[in-house]
């Protein structure tokens, strides 16, 4: 998959793919858990790889590409040392439900979980929707910035 994203165009609708690669994921994780059969389950885990890293190149692209200059080396680091631990509590926590519930409600729960985390990402910022082409963004004006923030506190109270 990454050899594929590096030779295709830009995603059009970049946020939508990304809701729709966390989903796939989900539902490819889904498969995996139920799955009797040695090939579909084969098949599961090919998609849950190539969904993930069309994901993974949406955030990090957009990480990229949306945070001010002065502020993309501590961005970055603050979303690796997420990204590092994210993986390291996930392994955890895969092995505790695996223990308590059994490995298959385990497996399917993540899946149902990464459904769960799209539908709720998307309720709360619908703006992930509005991303098209990863090309032409750039960072918001930092006056513009702080005026929406002062907007949404003021629109709070």
């Amino acid at each position: 998959m990454a050899v594929m994203l590096a030779h295709l165009p830009p995603f059009r609708r970049a946020g939508r793919t990304m809701l729709w690669a966390v989903a796939g994921f989900g539902a490819a994780t889904i498969v995996l858990g139920v799955s009797r059969n040695l090939w579909l389950a084969l098949a599961a885990m090919f998609l849950i790889g190539a969904l993930d890293n069309i994901s993974v190149v949406v955030r990090h692209t957009l990480i990229q590409l949306l945070t001010p200059d002065d502020m993309r080396g501590r961005v970055t680091a603050v979303n690796n040392v997420f990204t590092v631990a994210s993986n390291e509590l996930g392994g955890m926590e895969s092995g505790l439900t695996a223990r308590l519930f059994g490995l298959v409600p385990s497996i399917v729960g993540g899946g149902v979980g990464a459904i769960l985390v799209v539908l709720g990402c998307t309720a709360i910022w619908p703006q992930i929707l509005s991303i098209g082409s990863l090309t032409g963004l750039r960072p918001e004006d930092e006056a513009q910035v702080r005026q929406d923030s002062d907007e949404e506190v003021a629109a709070r109270e």
